[in-house]
C-alpha cells in the first residue's frame, strides 16, 4: 500500500518531533537585553555632575605676591575708582578684582592696579579740596587731573560699568555744611558730564572720622586675609549675634593703632558688646561702635562685624609734644611765681627737660614768653610727666583715659600699630615688628640717657634708618615715652601683651583706607556674578539632565522593540508546535482509514 507523506508547516525540515532552533535565539535576546539595561544604569554616574575639587585657600598670600602689572587686555576684570579728597591734597586710587568666584560667602578680590611698570596707579595733588569752598564751581576743574589719570589707565571699553567714589575727609569736615553740599553738589552735576565712570549723588560724599577709621581696618584685615573663614589655620573668636543669644565661631580679625601728627585712633572688633555700666557708657557706645555686614547677602550672617572706632584729636605725636611744652612752661611760671626763682628764664638756668636728650638745649615760645630748655634724658621721669596729659585738656571729652572703650579679650586678640607706632620702635630704636614692652623700655632708656653729641655722631654714621632725621633724634625720647603712656596707661594694654606688631607696610604694601572703602561700597556686586553663574549651573544643568533623559527614552524604545521581537517570536513558537500536532494528528488518522488498492472495484 501506498502511504501518502505530508510535509510540517515550519522552518525545520520534515519530521514528526522536531527540536526547536529558536531557543539559542532567544538566549541572545535576552543577554542583549540585560546588556542595555546594565547601560542604562550606567547613565546617570557618567553624566552626573564631577564633584568639585577642594583647593587650598591661599588668596591671601597670592595677595601679597600680586605686584606684576594689571592685564587691561583681560576683558573679564573689573574696574573701581577712589578719590581721597584730605586737607593737604587729593589723591585717586585705581583698584580692580577679576568676576566673584561664586561663593556668596566670599568677598570680591580687591587689589590696587599697577601700571606698565608694575608700580601702584595712584597720583596726588595739592592742596585740598577746601580751597575751593569760596567758588564751589572750581571743585570738578580741581579734580579734573586725578580723574583724567584714572581714564587713561581703566579701559575705555569699562568706564561706564567702572564706579567712582569721591570721599572727603578731615578738609571737609572743618567747612561749613553749606559749602560741603555746595562743592559735592558740582561734583555731581558736572563730573559726568566729562566722564563716563559710573558715578551718582551717593558717590560723592564727606565721610566721618568713625568712617574713616572703618574703612581702614576693613582693609588691613583684609589684605592680612582675615575675612577668608576657609582658612582654619588662624586662630579664631566667638562672635555674639544680636540679641538671640546666636553665636558663631571665624577667623579672628585684628585691631589697629594709628598715631599721627595730631590725631590717635584705635579700632578693633567687638565680639560682644559687654557690660555697659551708666546710660552715658550706652549713649557713647552708639556713637563708637559700627555694626555692618560685608557679605553680599544680608541674610548670611557670616560677615557682620561689630566694630569700635575712636579718635582722639590732640593726642598725635607732634601735638601731644605742644600740650607738653605749654604743661611745662605754664607750671614753670607758677612755680617760679612761688618760690621767687628765674628757673628757665635764661640759658644760665635752663628747666631741665627729662624728655629730651642729655646736654640738648632748645627753647620753647608761647604768646610772647620764652623758656630755655636743656635735655635731661630720665625716661621714666618724662613717662611720669607726662600721664597727666592723657587727661586731655577739655573734660571728658578729650580725655583718653575717661573715655568709654569697649572691653578687649587681651588674651584673644591682636593688634597693629602703624604710623607713630612704627616710627618710634624702628626709626631709631630699631625694634619695629613684634612688640616687647620691656625691650622696648630698655631701649628707650638707654637712648634718652646718651648725650645729644652721641646721638648726632651715631645719626652721621648710618647708625639708624634711613627715614630718620633730626628732628626724630630730637624728640625720639619724648615720643617713646609718650606712646608707651598712651598704649599701657591710656589704652591699658597689658606690659605682657604678646600680640602687637607695630608696621608701615603689610605684605610689603601700603595699605589705605581707600581699599577698605571700595570693599564696604562694592559689596553687593557679587550678587551679580551669583545670578549669573546660576543662570549658567541651571542651563549646564539643564542640558546634562536632557542628555540623559534622552538617553533613557532611547533605551525605553529599544527595549520595547526588543520585547515586541520575543513576544512575536514566542508566538510564532506556539503556532509552530500547533500546527505540528495538528499534522501529527492528520498522519494518524489517514494510517487508520486508509483503503488499500482494488479492495473498491471487486465484482
Amino acid at each position: 500500500a501506498r502511504r501518502i507523506g505530508f510535509s510540517c508547516l515550519s522552518w525545520r525540515s520534515a519530521g514528526p518531533c522536531p527540536v526547536p532552533r529558536q531557543r539559542p535565539a532567544v538566549v541572545g535576546l535576552a543577554l542583549l537585553l540585560g546588556l542595555l539595561l546594565l547601560l542604562v544604569a550606567a547613565v546617570p554616574r557618567r553624566w552626573a555632575a564631577p564633584p568639585r575639587a577642594s583647593r587650598p585657600d591661599d588668596r591671601y598670600l597670592a595677595r601679597a605676591e600680586e605686584l606684576t602689572a594689571t592685564d587691561t587686555e583681560d576683558s573679564s576684570l573689573n574696574y573701581g575708582v577712589v578719590v581721597d579728597c584730605g586737607s593737604s591734597g587729593s589723591r585717586v586710587f585705581v583698584y580692580f578684582w577679576p568676576p566673584h568666584n561664586g561663593n556668596p560667602h566670599d568677598l570680591l578680590d580687591i587689589k590696587q592696579m599697577r601700571d606698565r611698570s608694575s608700580r601702584p596707579v595712584v597720583k596726588k595733588i595739592k592742596p585740598g579740596i577746601s580751597v575751593t569752598a569760596a567758588d564751589p564751581e572750581e571743585a570738578t576743574p580741581y579734580l579734573r587731573p586725578l580723574l583724567r589719570f584714572a581714564a587713561a589707565h581703566v579701559p575705555a571699553r569699562k568706564h561706564k560699568e567702572t564706579p567712582l567714589y569721591i570721599l572727603c575727609t578731615a578738609g571737609m569736615r572743618l567747612l561749613p555744611e553749606r559749602q560741603q553740599a555746595a562743592i559735592l553738589e558740582d561734583l555731581v552735576r558736572n563730573v559726568p558730564l566729562e566722564f563716563d565712570f559710573l558715578f551718582s549723588k551717593s558717590h560723592a560724599e564727606v565721610i566721618s572720622g568713625k568712617q574713616e577709621g572703618v574703612y581702614a581696618w576693613i582693609g588691613i584685615n583684609f589684605v592680612l586675609g582675615r575675612f577668608d573663614h576657609e582658612d582654619e589655620e588662624d586662630a579664631v573668636v566667638t562672635v555674639a549675634l544680636g540679641d538671640q543669644g546666636k553665636s558663631l565661631v571665624r577667623k579672628r580679625t585684628v585691631g589697629i593703632l594709628d598715631m599721627g601728627g595730631a590725631s590717635l585712633q584705635i579700632a578693633y572688633e567687638v565680639p560682644d558688646s559687654g557690660a555697659i555700666s551708666s546710660p552715658q557708657q550706652e549713649e557713647a557706645a552708639k556713637s563708637l561702635l559700627a555694626e555692618f555686614n560685608l557679605g553680599c547677602d544680608v541674610q548670611h550672617t557670616g560677615h557682620i562685624y561689630r566694630v569700635y572706632v575712636n579718635t582722639f584729636l590732640g593726642f598725635g605725636g607732634n601735638f601731644a609734644r605742644q600740650r607738653y611744652e605749654e604743661h611745662v612752661l605754664n607750671q614753670t611760671y607758677v612755680h617760679n611765681r612761688q618760690h621767687s626763682q628765674q628757673t628757665g628764664m635764661s640759658l644760665k638756668m635752663p628747666f631741665l627737660d627729662p624728655c629730651l636728650p642729655v646736654g640738648l638745649e632748645d627753647t620753647v615760645v608761647r604768646g610772647g614768653q620764652t623758656l630755655y630748655v636743656r635735655g635731661q634724658g630720665d625716661w621714666q621721669a618724662c613717662a611720669k610727666l607726662l600721664q597727666p596729659l592723657l587727661a586731655g585738656s577739655n573734660g571728658s571729652q578729650a580725655s583718653l583715659v575717661g573715655a568709654y572703650k569697649a572691653p578687649i579679650d587681651f588674651s584673644n586678640s591682636e593688634f597693629y600699630g602703624f604710623s607713630e607706632f612704627f616710627y618710634c620702635t624702628e626709626d631709631v630704636l630699631r625694634l619695629g615688628g613684634q612688640y616687647s614692652a620691656p625691650t622696648f623700655t630698655s631701649a628707650a632708656q638707654e637712648y634718652c640717657s646718651q648725650r645729644w653729641e652721641v646721638l648726632t655722631q651715631r645719626f652721621r654714621g648710618g647708625l639708624y634708618s634711613a627715614h630718620a632725621d633730626q628732628h626724630r633724634l630730637k624728640y625720639q625720647c619724648f615720643k617713646s615715652a609718650w606712646m608707651y603712656q598712651v598704649l599701657h596707661e591710656g589704652f591699658q594694654f597689658p606690659l605682657d601683651y604678646p600680640s602687637l606688631r607695630t608696621a608701615q607696610l603689610v605684605y610689603d604694601r601700603e595699605v589705605q583706607w581707600t581699599l577698605g572703602a571700595i570693599l564696604y561700597k562694592t559689596r553687593f556686586l557679587p550678587l551679580r556674578d551669583l545670578r549669573q553663574e546660576s543662570i549658567r549651573q541651571a542651563h549646564a544643568s539643564w542640558l546634562r539632565l536632557s542628555f540623559v533623559y534622552n538617553h533613557y527614552l532611547f533605551f525605553a524604545c529599544i527595549l520595547v522593540v526588543v520585547l515586541a521581537i520575543v513576544l512575536y517570536l514566542l508566538r510564532l513558537r506556539r503556532i509552530h508546535r500547533r500546527q505540528l500536532r495538528a499534522a501529527q494528528h492528520t498522519l494518524l488518522w489517514l494510517d487508520k482509514v486508509v483503503v488499500p488498492l482494488g479492495q473498491g472495484n471487486v465484482p
